[in-house]
């Protein structure tokens, strides 16, 4: 049979027409696969500071974990918790919003269900969403159980508001109204829990965001578990050169347990690592290591215990972000400050998930990757309404850069530092005739941030009224939750 060519050739043609329109993007039949989805685990810990990690250059630190993966990992070495109590930092975590819109700028308020959150964001992204720990957003009683309405997005649950008791947690599982109690020290049991939750989705090939946020290191130190206590001796740590005589014997009790709960907690780094390995899913996985805020461990003659102040002992916050599908820009160390809101448009931006018009943070991804050209930028930090009794702080706004720390309270210009000639901000140089240039421009930067949240910086009264905390008639420092909310505020602590 005589075949005609040129029907041939343009049946061939017709055919490979009609093959790269169902290859295009967007079409109907095949639409073009998209990249797989990376897998997030994010490790929250409690009042964690920057200086205490062995990779940091603290001399007392025992944390091999933790230095073997800042050897892999993108350092931020200058995040900053935009408040610096618990509360407030998970709520611009989740959010990626500041605490003035959101009004979780104090401890125990609760989260309105309004506000689009990150297990919101990645669940119609198609992720599976997991929180294992300490909660602190929900401000209806730190034992109470948290209805499934009110986790903000999140599905698989093993929660408890919060808790200081590591020995004995209590913690809600799922949709079981009855409390459980982790057996032993509960950083392990919920390591061990989220170990476990990592296998079963990685063998289902689903992806996944994990938040597993562990109380300690915060106090109280002298839980710590006994082996890990035995690490360190008091008498022979290396305290910081801004803890005063008078503070040193208390800084170094309290030391002993605090660099305990981190060697524990390092410890258990290194079982998630083993359990993303053994899952077979290390490439494809982003894993995060962080804090809410950091401790004055006696600091500035500050009580050891306390936070929410502008010192970088309590600003400053370790984060290291391991995945190696960055390739060549997987290990870095980046000194350009990463703020709190802008932890969730960062990683939105590493997964490809388009960032909602809620978020106010910056989307910081292209650093990682070069594609930012960026040699500074000024975090915003901020005390709104400060803690009573040995927590007492005050209101402060101010501006963290890489090198610059700047801060005003109610009565104006308070605090300048040089960071990098004076690393323990003992010499404060605000309004010196010198530095006035540099105040000036610190200034500048500061204002900017605060027209662009339209925030008059006020005093905490004005904002307690304003989102509707109501206040303790025998003790004026002490508020309750706002609105419907029946969220108690603690005499201290968090």
């Amino acid at each position: 049979m005589k075949i005609d060519l040129r029907f041939y050739l343009s049946a061939v043609l017709l055919l490979a027409l009609l093959s790269a329109l169902r290859e295009a993007p967007g079409h109907a039949d095949r639409p073009k696969a998209a990249p797989k989805a990376p897998n997030v685990v994010y490790v929250l810990v409690d009042e964690w500071r920057a200086q205490a990690t062995g990779y940091a250059g603290d001399p007392n630190a025992k944390t091999p974990n933790l230095d073997a993966m800042a050897r892999e990992s993108v350092n931020f070495s200058n995040a900053v918790s935009v408040l610096p109590v618990c509360t407030p930092h998970r709520a611009a975590l989740l959010t990626g919003r500041y605490p003035q819109h959101t009004g979780m700028f104090l401890n125990d308020a609760a989260l309105p269900e309004s506000e689009l959150t990150m297990a919101e964001i990645y669940r119609k992204a198609g992720y599976q969403t997991a929180y294992i720990g300490k909660w602190h957003l929900d401000g209806h009683g730190r034992q109470s159980y948290i209805p499934k309405q009110r986790r903000q997005g999140f599905d698989y649950w093993k929660v408890l508001e919060c808790t200081h008791n590591y020995n004995k947690s209590k913690y809600f599982a799922n949709e079981d109204t009855v409390a459980k109690i982790w057996p032993g020290y509960d950083a392990y049991a919920q390591t061990a829990d989220a170990s476990a939750y990592i296998q079963q989705k990685a063998a289902k090939k689903q992806p996944f965001i994990l938040v597993l946020a562990i109380g300690a290191p915060h106090f109280p130190h002298d839980t710590a578990p006994e082996n890990m206590k035995r690490k360190f001796n008091a008498a022979t740590l290396q305290l910081r050169k801004n803890v005063p005589p008078e503070m040193e014997a208390e800084a170094r009790k309290e030391a002993v347990g605090y660099y305990a709960h981190c060697a524990a907690i390092d410890s258990c780094i290194g079982l998630l690592k083993q359990a993303i390995q053994k899952a077979g899913i290390t490439q494809n996985t982003i894993f995060v290591f962080t804090s809410d805020h950091g401790e004055m461990l006696g600091s500035h003659n500050i009580h050891p215990e306390a936070k929410q102040r502008p010192w970088d002992e309590s600003i400053k916050v370790p984060f290291l972000l391991h995945y190696p599908a960055f390739g060549a820009n997987s290990k870095k160390k980046i000194s350009v400050p990463i703020n709190t809101p802008d932890i969730l448009p960062t990683l939105l931006a590493i997964c490809g998930i388009q960032k909602p018009a809620t978020i106010e943070g910056e989307d910081l991804s292209g650093l990682v990757t070069g594609k930012l050209k960026l040699s500074d930028r000024a975090a915003l930090i901020m005390n709104i309404s400060p803690f009573s009794e040995n927590f007492m702080g005050k209101e402060f706004r101010g501006v963290r850069t890489s090198r610059y720390t700047y801060v005003k309270s109610l009565d104006g210009p308070w605090l300048l530092f040089d960071n990098d000639e004076d690393p323990y901000q003992l010499n404060n140089l605000v309004n010196l005739p010198k530095y006035k240039a540099l105040q000036d421009n610190l200034e500048a930067k500061l204002q900017q941030q605060l027209v662009a949240l339209k925030d008059t910086f006020e005093p905490k009264d004005y904002y307690l009224k304003k989102w509707g905390f109501k206040v303790r008639p025998k003790n004026g420092e002490i508020p309750y939750g706002p609105g419907p909310y029946p969220g108690q505020y603690p005499k201290s602590g968090g």
